[in-house]
């Protein structure tokens, strides 16, 4: 099992930038071939300080593996994503690997 965490700090000067990045996420990347399970929300407020909430939206994808992760990375609805939508609407992504 492969994990990909992907998350996005979303353009404070556009006031609808998270729910832009939310809906070409489910456009773009749900569906794509390999992936095992796929979600996509909007940062939980905690009252915990260990949470980091600066964020404003986290993607959680699952693959069976490196190789089919490294497919996604490619696939053109990823790269078509990355264009037309992530560039347009985030100022700063972070991502978790993890096997």
């Amino acid at each position: 099992m492969f994990s990909h965490v992907v998350i996005f700090w979303t353009d404070p000067a556009n006031p609808d930038a998270a729910n832009e990045l939310i809906a070409g996420a489910e456009k773009y990347l749900r569906g794509i071939p390999g992936t095992l399970h796929y979600h996509i929300g909007r940062m939980v407020g905690s009252h915990r300080p260990v949470v980091d909430q600066s964020y404003q939206v986290a993607l959680n994808l699952v693959f069976a593996d490196k190789a089919a992760q490294d497919a996604y990375q490619i696939h053109p609805s990823h790269v078509e994503f990355v264009e037309k939508v992530f560039k347009k609407v985030c100022t700063k992504v972070v991502i978790y690997d993890f096997a």
